[in-house]
């Protein structure tokens, strides 16, 4: 119990920290929009109603789908896909207008983290940058940022049941669909990992550690970034080297060469001037600097 107690407490003074640092940096940042128009963005969506926010959005009302009213950086906050397994999936949602069903779209899900949670409130996983900047990458992609219940077992099967909604009902590119976790997210991502993997092009795992099954990721060699702070202020860089030491010994059991294993594995550990030389001192708040990194988010979108 005091363990939980002190994990809790960690996670909400990080995501404090990150809050305050994120809303002082975005803040004089443009959002992003669905027509490149930054400073009209929230002001369009905001003054429409639901029925023609989703009309634009989407070409056909699914019944499972809840429509969000809520614009924020170009997204639509609090869409609520309503499940049998899972109870309601909370979700922010940016689909390009271009997108009205007759081609294929490239899909990202982004995991925020503690701070992002449903009972954090609604947009609140909007402070992170990554759903925002992905965008910049393919102008034919549908980003979805959730906000789910918790960084374990449950929230991985919501995002594997909101991936296979989106294949299911929505024309997406099954080998275009890409998957990032931050920090609390990127548990959670890393347990998706270790049960559905197949389902990804690729998985960016940021500021956090390794909970998933690194047998059946390597089963299925769907490519993954592991990157953090070698200093990490909450979970440290040791889980992720140990992830890559284990997943890099797994490939060449396989007989995968070193060649090989590069192009699908790729451990990014950053010193503490990489997070200076952008603004930050703490190397886990400063995990958000990892979403403006074209190296990165370029690697991912490769895939």
């Amino acid at each position: 119990m005091l363990r939980r107690k002190k994990r809790w407490f960690g996670l909400l003074l990080s995501a404090v920290v990150f809050c305050l640092t994120a809303c002082s940096i975005t803040a004089s940042d443009p959002p992003v929009s669905q027509n490149g128009d930054a400073a009209e963005a929230d002001t369009a969506l905001s003054s429409k109603s639901e029925g023609e926010l989703y009309a634009e959005t989407t070409p056909s009302a699914p019944e499972d789908i809840t429509v969000g009213t809520q614009a924020q950086r170009g997204f639509l906050n609090d869409n609520t896909l309503h499940t049998k397994e899972y109870g309601d999936i909370h979700y922010s949602s940016y689909i390009p207008e271009s997108y009205d069903g007759s081609e294929a779209y490239a899909l990202f899900i982004t995991l925020p983290g503690w701070e992002g949670l449903y009972f954090q409130g609604v947009g609140a996983n909007m402070v992170e940058d990554f759903g925002t900047e992905a965008p910049k990458y393919n102008d034919k992609m549908i980003v979805l940022s959730t906000q789910l219940d918790d960084w374990g077992e449950t929230s991985a099967d919501m995002t594997i049941a909101l991936t296979e909604y989106f294949l299911a009902h929505y024309n997406i590119n099954p080998e275009k669909v890409y998957l990032h976790g931050m920090s609390g997210g990127g548990e959670t991502g890393s347990l998706v990992m270790g049960k559905r993997p197949e389902l990804y092009a690729a998985y960016l795992a940021t500021s956090t550690q390794w909970d998933g099954d690194l047998e059946i990721l390597a089963q299925a060699r769907t490519p993954v970034y592991l990157t953090i702070g070698e200093d990490d202020g909450y979970y440290g860089s040791d889980s992720l080297k140990q992830a890559y030491q284990t997943l890099h010994s797994l490939y060449a059991e396989q007989g995968l060469s070193e060649a090989e294993i590069d192009e699908i594995l790729v451990l990014d550990v950053k010193e503490q001037h990489y997070f200076s030389e952008r603004g930050y001192t703490d190397q886990h708040i400063g995990g958000q600097a990892f979403a403006h990194d074209e190296t990165i988010m370029g690697w991912l979108f490769s895939k």
